[in-house]
């Protein structure tokens, strides 16, 4: 076990996933977040994780039941896999509200259609409520009366992860044995052990 000012395992995940960005990995800008719903079952979903000033952060709407878990409880596990690279993190991270005014401005750099979707939760239906079928929901997103300028709505939400433990897992060993270890984040900083993989 190590404990050292200059072991920083969430730095080292933010400069894999910048080469990950550059071989066009198709991961590189996702996660999976686990979290446990209201009847004690997990539940995992991709995001997109952001960075914000050397943070980790996801956004979400708050109609969606993944933020009802996320914001009640505080506690996520997080997974990055990076296949380009064979790494795998796991954070268990606690969670923070991003700014609503951080939240609004990255908002108008996202896609349209995710746009849309979001005045959609807001005014006609929460994310992951039951619709007749998918033409159903794809005329009510057309039919859709959007603001101008087109800004977030209320509803729009981000949460900071701030890991307090991160495996990483490098499967690209070439004796064949993966390199597994873990940080545990301390007042004094990271404490590092080696795992059996």
């Amino acid at each position: 076990m190590a404990r050292s000012d200059s072991i920083d395992p969430l730095a080292r995940l933010l400069e894999e996933r910048a080469a990950a960005r550059e071989r066009q990995d198709p991961c590189a800008n996702l996660c999976t977040v686990a979290s446990v719903d209201g009847d004690g079952m997990p539940d995992a979903r991709t995001l997109v994780l952001r960075e914000l000033d050397g943070e980790l952060a996801v956004f979400s709407n708050r109609t969606s039941p993944k933020w009802q878990q996320f914001s009640t409880c505080g506690l996520v596990a997080v997974v990055v896999w990076l296949p380009t690279q064979n790494l795998q993190y796991r954070l268990r991270c606690t969670t923070t509200p991003v700014p609503d005014s951080v939240v609004h401005d990255s908002w108008l750099l996202r896609p349209l259609v995710p746009k849309q979707l979001d005045w959609f939760y807001t005014h006609r239906q929460p994310q992951g409520s039951p619709v007749a079928d998918r033409a159903a929901l794809l005329s009510a997103l057309a039919e859709l009366a959007l603001p101008d300028p087109l800004v977030a709505p209320e509803t729009a939400g981000g949460l900071f992860l701030h890991p307090t433990s991160i495996d990483r897992l490098d499967l690209g060993q070439a004796d064949g044995v993966h390199d597994r270890r873990h940080f545990r984040r301390t007042d004094q900083g990271w404490v590092e052990s080696v795992l059996v993989p």
